[in-house]
């Protein structure tokens, strides 16, 4: 079986063939890490700088200790309103000029601020991005500003019932767990907010080694790593030299653990869980549809059984060929999208079904999204679900792949998170190698799991009750 590329941090240079495109990694004294990949014949290459810090990484206000909540996303704004050298308008008006496709992005496990732009202008990209990563002058006024813009996303984003309930369902899983917090903070929490303290959550937890550039497209590993150097060096903030020597950061990679760190629930018997009721969480809201989230506790980014819980995942819902979306759209007409997910970290995870549907229809698609779940816990599934599962994984991972953006990414959370680097070829070796006793094991292993429901939308029109 092909081994992925490790990524150990005490190696300072590697270079690997990765599938057709040639991977080099520097992993540099001051604990920045910089990794490319060159894809032949691209004109183009994405670039993006990544703080392994995000939403959960921060704090809430203690007596002894000022709090960060709502930090991480606030800096997204920040980042891109002034430097010593660039205003606002000087940050926009050159993206603008070389026609870059630009912005960031906020998760619970880091932060990216990212651009793809023509190869010969790939040097202005990391001019730009080392800038305002390492020189933010988060000016106040500009705070302020950007308080009110973050108000009016989280406005938005309360509007949309599907977000309101991944939101809500997040809360209702993993609790008091920085990871059940949304990314993009409360509204309290950025009304509350001081610039003081996203200050201090910035120059605390933005330095070299939390800091990994990747690129992938055109790109020269030596030249990019020499830009980003110089760029970081003529930084007016001495924490940016990379003179220094430090430990690069990884997050450590922990198996199924539940939130608070205990033993990950599922001890119950799947007999058990069959008669136990859901917990309900209702969220009332005028709207025709109530979205419906059914599901519990996942597995950790780094439990061997995520190659068969992805494989599970594409047959209960992944496709319109899935046992969710057959039985509850195309079978039954209750609604017009149904299927699963997960959502892995390192140390815990969701698993959920999601459906949006009329409210006097609710109840009528938990119980049929409960029992696909159970059937899959019960039974083995059949060698052409399989199959059929193993080809839409291959095909939609080599699609992905075809673009650059998907490839730097990839670079980034490889470094950020497992330290492992697997190419096409040895990622579906592995999935390749699960049974369907490996599926029925983790559907089993789910399904015994406590269920929470969450319901947004009008759903005292339904007959769900909420057990909360």
């Amino acid at each position: 079986m092909r081994e992925p590329i490790a990524l150990p941090l005490d190696q300072a240079e590697l270079t690997a063939d990765l599938g057709g495109g040639l991977v080099r990694r520097t992993v540099h004294p001051s604990g920045l890490r910089v990794l490319t990949e060159r894809m032949p014949g691209a004109r183009s290459a994405s670039i993006g700088f990544w703080i392994g810090v995000g939403s959960r990484d921060e704090q809430a206000e203690r007596p002894d200790a000022p709090g960060s909540l709502g930090s991480t996303h606030f800096l997204e704004h920040l980042l891109f309103k002034g430097t010593p050298t660039r205003d606002a308008f000087s940050i926009a008006t050159e993206f603008d000029r070389i026609g870059a496709e630009h912005n960031a992005l906020t998760a619970k496990e880091y932060t990216c601020y990212h651009a793809k732009v023509r190869d010969a202008d790939l040097e202005v990209a990391v001019a730009m991005l080392s800038d305002m990563v390492a020189n933010s002058v988060l000016d106040a006024d500009e705070f302020e500003t950007e308080r009110g813009v973050i108000l009016e996303e989280l406005a938005m984003a309360a509007d949309d019932l599907a977000d309101v309930a991944n939101e809500r369902f997040f809360e209702a899983v993993l609790g008091d767990h920085p990871l059940g917090r949304p990314i993009g903070g409360w509204p309290e929490t950025i009304t509350e907010a001081r610039r003081a303290d996203v200050d201090r959550h910035y120059r605390d937890r933005y330095d070299p080694s939390t800091l990994v550039v990747t690129a992938a497209g055109a790109v020269d590993h030596d030249r990019l790593v020499a830009q980003v150097l110089a760029a970081l060096n003529a930084s007016p903030e001495e924490r940016w030299h990379t003179d220094g020597s430090a430990a690069p950061v990884r997050r450590e990679q922990v198996l199924d653990a539940a939130p608070g760190g205990a033993q990950a629930p599922g001890a119950d018997s799947l007999d058990s869980a069959l008669h136990r009721e859901p917990r309900v969480q209702i969220t009332e809201r005028p709207s025709e549809q109530v979205n419906l989230l059914i599901g519990t506790h996942g597995f950790s980014a780094g439990d061997p059984r995520r190659f068969a819980y992805g494989i599970m995942n594409s047959v209960l819902g992944g496709g319109m060929s899935s046992r969710l979306f057959q039985e509850i759209r195309e079978k039954r007409g209750l609604a017009y999208t149904a299927y699963s997910f997960g959502a892995s970290y390192s140390d815990s995870g969701v698993f959920a079904m999601y459906a949006g549907t009329a409210p006097e229809k609710a109840a009528d698609v938990v119980e049929l999204s409960r029992v696909e779940l159970r059937r899959l816990a019960d039974t083995e599934i059949s060698g052409e679900e399989l199959e059929r599962a193993l080809g839409q994984i291959a095909g939609s991972t080599a699609l992905a792949l075809e673009d650059s953006d998907t490839r730097m990414g990839r670079l980034a959370r490889a470094e950020l998170g497992s330290g492992e680097l697997f190419d096409l070829d040895a990622s579906l070796e592995r999935f390749a190698a699960v049974t369907p006793e490996h599926i029925h094991e983790v559907a089993a292993t789910l399904a015994a799991r406590p269920l929470t429901v969450v319901a947004v939308g009008e759903a005292s029109r339904s007959s769900l009750e909420s057990s909360d």
